[in-house]
């Protein structure tokens, strides 16, 4: 059994974590659209974690322009 990934839809600058290493940036279609920005995954010590900036990389959206579906559904 693998150990499950840490999953965060937060604010900006989380994915300059750290210690956070091996980082990428995945884009993830959902059938609601696209999400706020791309996917930031990577390794804090030994667990995998992927991140998702609320309000894309930028802070480039607003409150009333996030797709909270797309987010919650590519999170998961």
């Amino acid at each position: 059994m693998t150990t499950p990934a840490v999953g965060v839809i937060g604010g900006s600058g989380l994915y300059e974590l750290e210690g956070l290493t091996d980082v990428r940036w995945r884009r993830v279609r959902t059938p609601f659209g696209d999400p706020s920005d791309e996917f930031c995954e990577g390794r804090l010590g030994d667990r995998r974690v992927v991140f998702l900036p609320r309000h894309g990389r930028g802070h480039r959206l607003m409150p009333g322009e996030l797709n909270f579906r797309a987010n919650v559904w590519a999170l998961k």
